[in-house]
């Protein structure tokens, strides 16, 4: 892990400021998408800002190969993983929606953007990844697949990741989405952060690691991740209030949406302004996942 000496500063990485009217027609795109397929978004919001962050938090910048990204909608873990200070050019990520994958082209210019299922990693990085992953950041609704897929997703990662890499998987639930001790699935070793209560629902992230790699490294690794969070804790305390007071501006903003909207529906207007928002929004492309 890095040290706070060398970690890279977060304000100075390459990523968009996305305004509040784009994260507010984001949220209508995922709605949308989830309306469209809820099996395949999962999720009807994009993960939140905070979320987003502890997932990166786990991603060494600093540890050469590939970063891979699996579902990663309209981009909030793109962006923070950016603004942790990896290099465009060093993410590639895996997006099955062919909406998405075009909105992700024009926010983040310089990433690898391959549309596929990432149900079939091996297939759909085929030709893409030419040296072992130093992480693969999934964003994947897992719970809403049988086991035996979650254990072979695990399985397919593993054989791309660095003997170091790690797999970083967020939840909803209280509990770890890939079941431990299946005998037809990989054995690995599981870490879980602290829950993000400020997300919204609050969820927590897993860190999945293969069970070949050193016992005592992993033990040093676990050990220096405890201390690389209560140091990120303790000196960006301060950056912690400034964002929250962001999510808190946001939140305004889009209660004051909401009254301009009833307003306008007791003025006898049709049209609300979030219904306009999805009409100029791009047709999404009617594409069934492969079985």
């Amino acid at each position: 892990m890095l040290s706070q000496s060398s970690r890279p500063d977060p304000r100075s990485a390459s990523s968009p400021n996305i305004p509040i009217e784009e994260r507010i027609a984001d949220e209508a795109r995922f709605f949308r998408s989830w309306l469209d397929n809820p099996m395949v978004a999962g999720a009807v919001s994009p993960s939140g800002r905070f979320l987003a962050r502890m997932m990166a938090r786990y991603v060494d910048p600093l540890v050469e190969g590939p970063i891979i990204e699996l579902g990663p909608g309209t981009g909030p873990v793109t962006e923070a993983l950016l603004r942790r200070g990896v290099a465009p050019d060093r993410l590639f990520l895996v997006e099955f929606d062919p909406g998405f994958c075009r909105l992700l082209a024009r926010r983040f210019p310089g990433v690898h953007i391959i549309q596929g299922d990432a149900y079939r990693l091996a297939e759909t990085l085929a030709g893409h990844i030419r040296e072992p992953a130093a992480a693969i950041v999934s964003s994947l609704p897992l719970l809403m697949k049988p086991e035996r897929e979650r254990l072979a997703l695990l399985g397919q990662g593993f054989a791309l990741l660095a003997p170091a890499g790690r797999f970083v998987q967020f939840t909803y639930g209280p509990v770890s989405p890939i079941p431990r001790g299946r005998a037809k699935g990989p054995t690995f070793l599981v870490e879980g952060s602290p829950p993000v209560w400020l997300n919204l629902p609050p969820a927590r992230v897993w860190i999945y690691r293969p069970q070949s790699q050193d016992a005592a490294s992993q033990r040093q690794g676990s050990a220096e991740t405890r201390q690389d969070f209560i140091g990120i804790m303790r000196s960006g305390a301060g950056h912690m209030q400034t964002h929250l007071m962001k999510e808190i501006e946001d939140a305004k903003v889009r209660f004051r949406l909401k009254a301009r909207a009833r307003h306008l529906r007791r003025q006898g207007v049709r049209l609300e302004p979030a219904l306009r928002l999805l009409g100029r929004l791009p047709k999404r492309d009617k594409q069934r996942r492969p079985r």
